[in-house]
């Protein structure tokens, strides 16, 4: 969807929102072959002001809530039955992330996220949330086959997001030990440094199944874009940290691959 004369302002907002979507994944992507996203396990000082991260993440996830469930009860699509279950499955994730998962870091050792850090992340939540649900909610043509594409991504989706939950436990469980960081063990952590990460990217692939959308492949190109450096950067981290004790056959984020 490109806008033109004959566009209206929606479409030819819709349309600058999703190029500048599509510049935001090789631009991330290349900036994070030379930085490390300084919050976590990377956190260092210099990059201006710090939140506590329970505040941080419920705050940069936020617009995935406030902008779908503004956007979408506008749309044409509102009352339709397969966009009701497709928007259901992006709030379900955003719900956890935004509400359940700054729960998780409550009283649990954790190092601040920088201003400027959740600053971006809310920005691109922001464009994302958008994108996702104006076109869920007028621009998707949904029909029968759409239906068939929902059941097959519904099933890479909660693969996904099941995944991402037990890593996200298992690394905040090590935190709540007190005890610093430590090596994970267990299931996909036997495989990969990140599949938490790994369990994120699963979830959009099924996302970008389910829209089967310029919208939902853009997402998961960000997706990519982000967490597959970032994979990296968390490997090369327990590998310096934990020299001896540390699984050299370990991956970053993509089992036996990479």
């Amino acid at each position: 969807m490109m806008a033109s004369s004959s566009t209206s302002p929606d479409e030819a907002l819709f349309s600058i929102a999703l190029i500048s979507f599509y510049i935001f994944a090789p631009v991330t992507y290349l900036s994070l072959q030379f930085l490390v996203v300084p919050y976590g396990k990377h956190f260092r000082s210099g990059w201006g002001p710090s939140l506590d991260p329970t505040i941080a993440w419920a705050i940069m996830e936020s617009p995935t809530l406030f902008v779908t469930l503004s956007i979408f009860p506008l749309g044409s699509n509102r009352s339709s039955p397969l966009a009701l279950c497709l928007i259901s499955f992006y709030l379900l994730h955003y719900f956890h992330r935004t509400c359940l998962y700054p729960l998780y870091l409550l009283n649990k050792p954790s190092s601040s996220v920088p201003l400027s850090i959740a600053s971006f992340a809310f920005l691109f939540n922001l464009l994302n949330a958008y994108l996702q649900s104006r076109w869920i909610s007028h621009y998707a043509d949904l029909d029968l086959i759409s239906w068939a594409r929902v059941l097959l991504g519904s099933v890479v989706f909660f693969a996904g997001f099941a995944l991402n939950v037990w890593s996200d436990r298992v690394l905040v469980g090590l935190k709540k030990q007190g005890k610093g960081y430590r090596v994970p063990r267990g299931g996909m952590f036997e495989l990969v440094s990140c599949p938490n990460y790994l369990g994120e990217l699963i979830e959009w692939l099924g996302w970008a199944i389910m829209t089967w959308s310029w919208v939902g492949l853009g997402f998961f190109l960000n997706t990519w874009a982000n967490l597959v450096p970032r994979a990296r950067s968390h490997r090369r981290w327990y590998l310096d940290k934990f020299p001896e004790e540390y699984p050299r056959s370990r991956k970053a984020i993509i089992p036996l691959v990479y």
